[in-house]
């Protein structure tokens, strides 16, 4: 029993610069969607069930905006898939203590923060140690984003509208600097500016709905990266 403690009190620890990080996060996306037409309640039930700062953003205004359950769907689908990858890859160092509710429950929370803190870990992880991982960072973006969405509620509009810009400037702020030091990075962002200024203002093209304009941007940025940019094996540049 007192391994388990002090096995969930590290995970704990190990969650609070996580958590930290997500309040303030989690706070611009209160703000975003408090000014998009959300209530508080509302704003904290999607972070509560989703804990997916990139997916949050782009499911906004599909809400707001009417769209379809698919198209809503689709581009969670697309942006979250990650998330996926990321559980699997963890769950090869869970020990023999797991259960499949454990690992559902786990893999909730799996976030790239998580999976990098866990992942660093030496050897097998126990659950008691996961679900303190957790815990903090699920914590700090549920509790971050109903501060942001109380706070707007209680500001005057000019203020809550040029906070609700905040949560994309944190998104830029993510994407410049590796944009800066990898020119690949860089066309690819570009490529994605391009075919969304391009949906935005050419007359076709403006009739497809933002959730579906998510997804072709996405997708065909990236596979045209990787077109352009192929990543070679080890043993195939070797042969070369």
């Amino acid at each position: 029993m007192e391994k388990e403690k002090s096995t969930f009190f590290a995970g704990v620890k190990a969650g609070l610069p996580i958590c930290f990080g997500y309040l303030s996060v989690a706070f611009a996306f209160g703000i975003f969607a408090l000014s998009s037409g959300l209530s508080p309640v509302q704003a904290l039930l999607i972070s509560a069930t989703n804990v997916t700062s990139a997916g949050q953003l782009a499911a906004v205004p599909i809400m707001v905006g009417g769209g379809t359950l698919i198209e809503l769907a689709a581009s969670q689908l697309m942006i979250n898939l990650r998330y996926a990858l990321m559980s699997v890859s963890l769950s090869q160092k869970f020990d023999s203590a797991f259960r499949l509710r454990d690992k559902l429950i786990i893999a909730f929370v799996v976030t790239d923060e998580v999976f990098a803190v866990a992942s660093s870990q030496p050897g097998e992880v126990d659950k008691k140690y996961m679900y303190g991982l957790i815990l903090t960072p699920f914590l700090g973006w549920s509790g971050g984003t109903i501060l942001g969405a109380v706070a707007g509620s209680l500001l005057p509009a000019v203020v809550i509208s040029a906070l609700g810009i905040a949560i994309y400037a944190m998104f830029i702020a993510i994407v410049i600097p590796v944009a800066r030091e990898d020119y690949k990075t860089l066309i690819c962002v570009a490529i994605a500016v391009v075919l969304s200024l391009a949906f935005h203002f050419l007359p076709l093209l403006r009739e497809v709905p933002g959730g579906f304009v998510v997804i072709i941007c996405s997708v065909a940025a990236s596979a045209l990266a990787a077109l352009l940019f192929p990543i070679h094996s080890e043993k195939g540049a070797a042969e070369e």
